[in-house]
């Protein structure tokens, strides 16, 4: 019987593989839950982070392994990097969302065949992995092409403006033509050697232009990666001497949605029972706004439900006449039930300054700043000029890996901080993407880090509502009650070396 399936017994340990792990978000939630996480992770600064924090950890391309390197492990989850998929247009992002809909399609039909063997499915594996490593090889080619072009065309942008000082045109002619050239607007000049020039640099766009053309019907490579964790749960599934995974849990950014939901298809043909859905950040605690795609399944009974909001969505001020369609939309988006599915009162959404604050009670090292608004690194509504901004009274916009480049100012004005308070330290920054204070960032680029990270909050949430399914009610409030406190103050462990592919000798999930 599946430990999921055991009814009114205590929470069970289970071991878990977490494909595309980055520093650990999902890791910090499953170890104050209990669990075992083993992930596997390419970069290795997110590598550094992970080790300093004790999570045992494979380095390399997740493409380097397979489930049946796993064996013992009962739990799959992940979060693949994926290009920008949108379904509105022709444009590159509907066809690489075409591209992985019709990958995942293949894979449903081979594995939906009654007829269908292991080594018929594993077969249309290779071909689609073939495909698209042909189309890599050939999309390298094409890149390398591209920065050939790119590198010429600026030699020659270099020798326009060059001869254009030389024939003594001002800067503001200068800066004309050089305008002209990007928006690929002829020009009439009587010139012949700069009109010869032009030509050059007009003729090295066409090029560019058509390598970019290439490169998109060439598709990214990374669909490939898009493709993996399903066919992790088919090789499971369906391959001799393997057991399927006990629960499966992914996410992603909200354009992914569609192909959760393709792979809902594939996974309730494999006997699992899945729930899709699109959560708001701010709804479990997370003192941001952000909505994650998540994908949750569980082999055979009972059914998934939603997560259940415990915090109201941010529903900011009225929208200005005249606000553009995109905060029109944000505000639709925000507004939201108080009560909970059993009629309890929601608890207020979590500011920045709640969850500093909080933070500093723990670390008194970080700063104790005066009232403060955040401009955002981002433009809103379209404009660049246009500074997102956030008061500290509310919850942050999203955390993203431009998180340092956000100013901090004196609230409601454009005057700075004083330089030591300016800016978020690493360490606020992962608070406010709900990491432990004392969570040991490492390596370089690490608000890169903390902005592709999952909220661990919001994992919490997700990963008892799937293994712990005979909670219910009071009990599993309490559960989760104990697992944020324990995530607040959770300390990191003795640093664990990083493996490597082949290093499988005395790991638990390998059984070597």
């Amino acid at each position: 019987m599946s430990h999921i399936e055991k009814k009114g017994a205590r929470p069970v340990s289970f071991r878990i593989v977490d494909l595309f792990a980055g520093p650990g978000g999902l890791d910090v939630a499953a170890d104050v839950l209990g669990h075992q996480v083993t992930g596997i992770e390419w970069d290795k600064d997110a590598c550094a982070t992970r080790s300093a924090a004790g999570m045992d950890t494979f380095h390399g391309d997740v493409r380097e392994y397979s489930a049946a390197h796993f064996p013992h492990a009962q739990v799959l989850t992940g979060g693949p990097p994926c290009q920008t998929f949108t379904v509105a247009g022709h444009g590159a992002g509907r066809r690489a969302l075409d591209d992985v809909l019709r990958y995942i399609g293949r894979l449903h039909t081979a594995v939906r065949k009654d007829e269908a063997g292991w080594d018929s499915i594993s077969r249309t594996w290779r071909e689609i992995s073939e495909e698209l490593g042909e189309k890599a090889a050939e999309a390298q080619k094409v890149n390398a092409e591209k920065r050939e072009v790119e590198a010429l065309r600026s030699v020659e942008r270099k020798a326009i403006k060059k001869s254009l000082q030389e024939r003594g045109s001002s800067p503001e002619e200068i800066r004309g033509v050089l305008k002209a050239l990007r928006a690929s607007r002829e020009l009439e000049l009587e010139d012949a050697d700069l009109k010869h020039l032009i030509e050059e640099y007009s003729g090295l766009g066409v090029r560019l232009n058509d390598l970019k053309a290439k490169l998109e019907k060439l598709g990214d490579e990374r669909t490939g990666l898009v493709l993996q964790p399903l066919w992790w749960v088919i090789e499971r599934t369906r391959r001799p001497g393997l057991e399927p995974y006990e629960a499966v849990i992914l996410e992603q950014v909200p354009a992914v949605m569609p192909v959760w939901e393709k792979y809902a298809e594939v996974l309730t043909t494999l006997g699992y029972r899945t729930r899709t859905q699109l959560m708001f950040t701010e709804a479990f605690g997370v003192p941001q706004t952000r909505r994650r795609a998540v994908l949750m399944a569980r082999l055979g009974e009972p059914d998934i439900p939603e997560v259940a909001e415990t915090h109201e969505r941010y529903r900011p001020l009225a929208v200005p006449a005249g606000s553009s369609a995109a905060e029109q939309a944000d505000t639709l988006l925000r507004e939201a039930a108080e009560e909970r599915p059993d009629g309890t009162p929601k608890t207020a959404w979590v500011s920045m300054e709640a969850a500093l604050k909080k933070a500093r009670s723990l670390a008194p090292h970080l700063p104790d700043r005066p009232a403060f608004t955040v401009v955002s690194n981002y433009g809103t509504g379209g404009d660049p000029g246009a500074r997102g901004r956030r008061d500290h009274d509310m919850p942050s916009a999203t955390i993203t890996g431009k998180v340092s480049r956000n100013r901090l100012v004196h609230k409601g004005t454009d005057t700075d901080l004083p330089d030591e308070f300016d800016r978020f330290t690493f360490a606020e920054a992962g608070v406010l993407q709900t990491f432990p204070v004392a969570y040991p960032w490492s390596g370089k680029d690490q608000p890169q880090q903390i902005g592709n990270a999952v909220p661990p909050r919001l994992a919490l949430h997700v990963l008892r509502h799937v293994l712990e399914p005979e909670l219910t009610g009071e009990e599993a409030r309490a559960r989760l009650d104990q697992a944020v406190t324990d995530l607040e103050t959770w300390q990191p462990g003795k640093p664990v070396e990083v493996r490597e592919h082949g290093q499988w000798e005395g790991h638990p999930l390998t059984g070597r």
